[in-house]
């Protein structure tokens, strides 16, 4: 995993969802401000929906703070745009089905499902700076205190 005061590489193209529209940006082009990204496996599953749902409820707060928020999944943009209707998201929601954010966070675990075994993100949390350096790393994401560890990693900047 990345370590804080690293700058990750963030010169690769990802598909958004923002107040409704795709998109195909940079990842760096989201950092305008410090931003809080968050990783999560899968639409509409019980804990991807408990962490996400508290992204949406902290979201303001965080902007108020200055934040941008980005949540990443492999979900499609389609998939993502009936999301953030269903969950009253109001930041962007990130497509990246290769993984390339994890891949550039060194964020990539082994993970089993009914005895197969594969490689995918972890459910971790990171705070970046405009230029992409870690400010901090939350490595294991509780879903449902989520916005109470963004709020204390904040607090510790």
């Amino acid at each position: 995993m990345i370590d804080v005061g690293e700058k990750l590489n963030t010169d690769f193209e990802v598909r958004v969802v923002r107040d409704g529209a795709e998109a195909t940006v940079k990842f760096a082009d989201l950092l305008t401000r410090r931003t809080i990204v968050s990783v999560y496996m899968r639409n509409n599953t019980s804990a991807c929906d408990v962490q996400v749902a508290e992204l949406a409820r902290s979201w303001e707060t965080f902007d108020r703070q200055g934040y941008n928020v980005v949540a990443i999944s492999r979900d499609t943009c389609r998939s993502h745009q009936r999301y953030a209707e269903k969950m009253g998201v109001g930041f962007t929601l990130v497509s990246d089905p290769e993984f390339q954010f994890a891949k550039a966070a060194d964020s990539m675990v082994q993970k089993s499902m009914y005895g197969r075994k594969y490689m995918a993100p972890s459910r971790s949390a990171y705070i970046l700076d405009t230029d992409g350096t870690v400010l901090a790393v939350i490595e294991k994401v509780d879903p449902k205190r989520h916005a109470e560890q963004l709020q204390d990693a904040l607090a510790a900047l």
